[in-house]
Parts: structure tokens; sequence; C-alpha cells
């Protein structure tokens, strides 16, 4: 099985090396294409007005000086064309991908991109428990239940347009209680925070975060976390409200 790895937190990011050994548990065919830089929140946006250039780090390890989206396809369309990965793996990213969160996150978006070439694609994620951990946020989670969750989701069955959404809780290993398969949750607040402050020349700066919310809906992402479970929820990128479809119809039949 030929695996390519990549994620939104960069080609030296701590997760990734967490990532690269829980693959090396599956395969010894591992590729590793990833942003040159720290991408979070990147989405699934892809550059188009600069272009991109690819550093070589080692046998099968490169980095691109663009976007989640921007490694997935030099990796799948330049880099691995010859030989097209027969899985992608996005992350192990530092902090949570849950609920309506993984429409910012470029862990996801990576995975989302796999499945778009037709790859079996799973995001990782590492929840942490408080803010400003840094590079000292534990991966022991991820690193201890990583295979036995990725060996289940591989021996699938393919299915078109499919991606999987894994989060591991920030607790010690021991303390997981499981895996669920949940949907995804959304947040009860609006939980955006916008931090401002003064740059040493004296001019206004701002700066996005996130607040915490302690909304955890049964039967969802949010809810498996807190409760010790690791996450599991399949994702598509069809983004059709199929329910709206005959009343929106309706409004333009007049």
């Amino acid at each position: 099985m030929r695996i390519l790895l990549t994620n939104d937190d960069g080609v030296h990011a701590p997760g990734l090396k967490v990532l690269e050994a829980i693959a090396r548990t599956l395969s010894d065919d591992i590729w590793i294409v990833a942003p040159s830089e720290e991408q979070s929140g990147a989405g699934h946006s892809l550059t188009l007005t600069r272009p991109l250039r690819i550093r070589k780090h080692g046998e099968k390890h490169f980095s691109v000086t663009g976007t989640p989206t921007d490694a997935v396809m030099m990796a799948v369309g330049h880099l691995m064309k010859d030989a097209k990965p027969d899985l992608v793996l996005s992350g192990v990213n530092r902090g949570a991908n849950l609920a309506e969160d993984v429409t910012y996150s470029g862990t996801v978006a990576a995975a989302m991109e796999g499945a778009i070439s037709g790859i079996k694609s799973i995001a990782l994620s590492q929840v942490y428990a408080r803010e400003a951990m840094a590079d000292a946020v534990p991966f022991a989670a991820a690193e201890a239940w990583g295979e036995r969750v990725l060996r289940p989701l591989i021996a699938m069955p393919a299915s078109p347009r499919l991606l999987f959404n894994v989060n591991f809780p920030a607790i010690d290993p021991d303390r997981v209680k499981g895996v669920r398969v949940v949907r995804q949750g959304f947040h009860d607040i609006d939980r955006t925070k916008i931090i401002e402050g003064t740059d040493p020349r004296g001019y206004r700066y701002y700066w996005f975060g996130l607040g915490r919310s302690d909304s955890a809906p049964e039967g969802t992402d949010l809810a498996a976390i807190a409760e010790d479970y690791i996450a599991v929820t399949p994702l598509h990128y069809d983004l059709t409200q199929d329910g709206a479809l005959a009343a929106t119809a309706q409004a333009f039949s007049d």
C-alpha cells in the first residue's frame, strides 16, 4: 500500500512525525508532501496568484510552498503521478477538528482533496486540553490508538467522495473508552474571538481566535470527545442541501 502523508501544521510539525510512525505500521511505502509552513485555517483553498515551489527533504519527503490542498494536488498530479497513492492520511493535527470547524480545517481539506482524486482519505487530529500549549501538545492518544483506528477504516470498501475525520481526546491513552462513529456536530455559540493589540510602531493589529464551548449534542463528534471516546465521522464534499431543493425550485416556479 502506497501512503501519502500531509498536514496543515507544516512539514516539520511534531504531529506529522507521529503520523509517519503510525503509517509505517501499515506500509513501508510512505511519501510525505506537506506545506512548507503552517497553514492552519486554510480550508480547501489553493494557490492561484503565485507560483509554487517544491523542496526535497529526503527520499519521498517533500514540502510545497502552499496550502494543504496544493500539497495533495502536487503530490498526486506531479510527484506521484506515475504511481498514485492508495491512501491519503492528513495530520496528526495539533488541535481538534470538530463540528463546523471542519470547514476551516486545512487538515480535513487535504483529506477532501484526496477523496476528490478518488483516493481513500482520512484526517486525524489530536485534541488538546488548554490554550497556548504550542509544541507541548501531547499526542499520546493518537500514537497509541492511531493504528487501531486506521485499520478498520482502510479495510472498508471504497466509496466515492467519502473521507473520514478522526479526533483523539485530550487524555492519556489508557483512559480512552473506545471509538464512536458519530455525525458532525455544531457549536451552540459564536466562539470567534478578535484579539486587538498594538505593534511596536504603534499600529493596531487584530488576531482571530476561537473560544471554548461546552456544547456537546448527543450522537455528535463533540459529545464523543467530551465523553473520552475517539470520534470517527464520515464526511463528503457534496454540500447540496437535498431537503431544500424542492422548496427552492418552487420559489422560481411562479
